[in-house]
């Protein structure tokens, strides 16, 4: 955990229940080792953000209520532009536009990151905005992918935090599961046709 991210979120009502179950000791030191300035995405991150094919993005309506909306696109739609900013073209869905709604009322955004495979989860907090703009939205398109691109959303990242593997099922993509089956039936058939081989001689 960063100290930018703990310095974020861990509010005086938080913090009681830290000290309530004897956590607080360290996350203090934690949040207190650095100034409070924002978190700079480093090579790690950037790696394992170019790697996602989906995430999960959480907006604040202006009835308080949260919401939390899944993304996806080919592996790498989501992109690291530089140390401080994420963005990533905002394909046409249902037309609800309740997150893009709920940004007009407040640009605080949670995101969350999951590589189920390696059991590796990455969340981060920053502030968003859409872009329109035909050279931004073009920046972030696709190329050869199908979806219709409505806008740019770019995230000014604040902070984030590797979260620990404890509780993360372990899933496979399909495409993995179906490369590494076809790999067994490959090695299968070579082997019944050692086997024929064999009985023949």
């Amino acid at each position: 955990m960063t100290s930018r991210f703990a310095q974020v979120m861990f509010t005086p009502d938080v913090q009681l229940h830290q000290e309530r179950h004897g956590s607080r000791g360290a996350y203090a030191r934690t949040a207190d080792a650095a100034a409070p300035v924002p978190d700079r995405i480093g090579p790690g991150e950037a790696a394992f953000i170019a790697a996602r094919d989906s995430f999960y993005l959480a907006t604040v309506g202006a009835t308080g209520w949260p919401y939390i909306q899944h993304r996806g696109g080919p592996p790498g739609f989501l992109r690291v532009l530089d140390e401080h900013t994420l963005g990533f073209a905002d394909f046409r869905g249902n037309r609800q536009y309740i997150t893009r709604g709920n940004l007009d009322h407040d640009d605080r955004v949670a995101l969350f990151l999951m590589d189920y495979a390696n059991r590796t989860r990455l969340k981060l907090i920053g502030r968003a905005r859409a872009d329109e703009s035909p050279e931004v939205v073009e920046r972030l398109s696709i190329p050869g992918h199908h979806a219709k691109v409505e806008r740019a959303l770019l995230i000014d990242v604040e902070a984030y935090d590797w979260n620990c593997r404890q509780h993360i099922p372990q899933l496979f993509p399909r495409d993995a599961v179906e490369q590494a089956i076809g790999a067994l039936r490959d090695r299968i058939a070579e082997l019944e046709q050692e086997n024929a081989r064999l009985r023949g001689q």
